[in-house]
């Protein structure tokens, strides 16, 4: 490596934390005073930046998640979580605690998830300086939209690297997510709350810098639009039995900005993430794991071409 390359490929910025997992009978649940759950509670690390690491890790990119961890037992998980998969973590103290969700699974995959919104506080940010160096390393950053994210995308613009975020189920119009829309060049989004997703998609072209916005959706694949056109990406058949789909966003991220840093034209990176995003969803809720670089291009060589 020479001295003028990063030593980063991508910096996720925010998104660790600890999920609880319960498989319940059905979604919506509904009103009971208790259910026995006889397939256990498991509390594992891992949210959106964290799974995102985790398959860009997994891809081999060389990867450095930043966040606010605390000094819990949530925050020794996410710790040794990084530390199994050889990914580079800058853990912030954080007083409020390490973020932590509850999810609901049902049996089809599904989930419900239930955030813990008090493990952050209103003066939270990353230090200017620190932010700075690590982006400067970066070839990429992926920004996730957890908190205190929002107040560090100026500096990031002036470092003058290339962003992406994952806005997730927006409906297109709550006001929190714009900045990260408008600031990002590459955008990933969920289609389920969305009427209109060409619509949503084009509107954040024209108002941000994004040369490529892609909305998941699922079974139904995703809708890319890159330069203006607008195309849709089919769905991969899963290569095993569907068990959760937490996580297939971040994997979807995940593999299409390994193709995006790898050269690929932006209908081959959406393949990977369809891929990526499948396999996500074989893997059990209780688990951290993601597609491996040989088996993603295993299955793209075998696989209909995009």
């Amino acid at each position: 490596m020479s001295s003028g390359t990063p030593a980063t490929d991508v910096l996720v910025l925010g998104g660790s934390g600890v999920d609880t997992i319960i498989h319940v009978p059905e979604l919506p649940l509904p009103y009971a005073d208790s259910y026995m759950i006889d397939t256990g509670i498991r509390t594992r690390a891992g949210q959106t930046g964290d799974f995102v690491a985790l398959g860009l890790a997994a891809l081999g990119l060389r990867t450095h998640h930043l966040d606010l961890v605390g000094d819990d037992p949530e925050g020794d998980l996410v710790r040794a979580l990084h530390r199994e998969h050889g990914i580079a973590l800058t853990a912030l103290p954080q007083p409020a605690g390490t973020k932590r969700a509850v999810n609901l699974v049902g049996p089809d995959g599904r989930r419900l998830s239930l955030y813990d919104t008090s493990r952050a506080r209103p003066g939270d940010r990353f230090p200017p300086k620190l932010l700075r160096g690590l982006a400067g390393a970066s070839r990429h950053i992926h920004v996730t939209i957890t908190q205190p994210c929002a107040e560090a995308l100026p500096t990031l613009a002036e470092a003058g690297v290339p962003l992406s975020t994952d806005l997730h189920d927006w409906d297109g119009e709550n006001p929190y997510h714009e900045p990260f829309a408008h600031a990002a060049d590459l955008v990933f989004l969920s289609a389920a709350a969305l009427s209109d997703p060409e619509r949503t998609l084009r509107r954040i072209a024209e108002r941000g810098r994004a040369r490529a916005v892609v909305a998941t959706a699922g079974a139904e694949g995703a809708y890319l639009l890159a330069d203006g056109e607008l195309t849709r990406v089919p769905a991969v058949p899963p290569p095993a039995p569907v068990v959760d789909s937490n996580g297939a966003g971040d994997a979807f991220a995940a593999a299409f900005l390994y193709g995006r840093l790898s050269g690929e034209p932006p209908e081959r990176c959406a393949h990977y993430g369809a891929i990526a995003g499948a396999y996500a969803c074989t893997v059990p809720a209780s688990l951290a794991d993601s597609i491996g670089r040989d088996e993603l291009l295993q299955r793209t060589a075998t696989g209909p071409r995009p």
